[in-house]
């Protein structure tokens, strides 16, 4: 763990809870962008983060100082996410119409590079849709979010794996789905 996160969990376990905040705010526009993949709107997302940062802070005690936080954060996000989807008897969708899903492009690319990123990103999260949930777990963390499989497995409660099998599946579906909606991606002899 960082040792600056590791400052901020030993203060606010200490009493100071005003170092809860500086301990999260680096955290909480990830939450959301991963959030709002997992549920059908914006508003479903802030929710399901306040309700992750508010777990957060009261079993902070849980947080093993020698793992990542991130992980841990993740970890409350996702089952918050599903027990919100359990609480409103809906299975969570993938959107990928907002800004929140938009890739940022580097500072050397120009406006057209910048343009065709965001539009292959938009494109490649479309096709999710066709994935099982876990499977669209697996990928949002492991391939958006970057982290690796261990990461993925500890945030998700699975073996590392299981998230090779998940992974693996949801890339093959994604690639079907991707040469079905969007041929050119693949060029002409494929």
């Amino acid at each position: 763990m960082d040792p600056r996160e590791k400052a901020l969990i030993e203060r606010v376990l200490a009493g100071d809870t005003a170092a809860f905040e500086p301990l999260v705010l680096p955290y909480r526009r990830p939450m959301l962008s991963l959030a709002y993949r997992i549920v059908p709107d914006a508003e479903d997302a802030k929710e399901i983060v306040q309700e992750a940062l508010l777990r957060a802070y009261k079993y902070l005690r849980r947080c093993d100082i020698e793992r990542s936080f991130r992980n841990w954060l993740y970890q409350i996000l996702v089952n918050a996410a599903r027990d919100h989807g359990r609480k409103h008897g809906r299975e969570a969708s993938l959107r990928s119409d907002d800004a929140l899903t938009e890739s940022s492009p580097s500072p050397e690319a120009g406006p057209e590079a910048a343009h065709e990123a965001r539009e292959a990103r938009a494109q490649l999260l479309d096709c999710l849709d066709g994935v099982s949930p876990k499977e669209r777990e697996v990928f949002l963390l492991r391939d958006i979010e970057e982290m690796d499989v261990a990461a993925t497995a500890e945030a998700l409660g699975l073996s590392q794996l299981s998230v090779r099998v998940h992974l693996s599946r949801a890339r093959r579906k994604i690639k079907s789905r991707m040469k079905e909606k969007y041929p050119h991606f693949f060029g002409s002899g494929r």
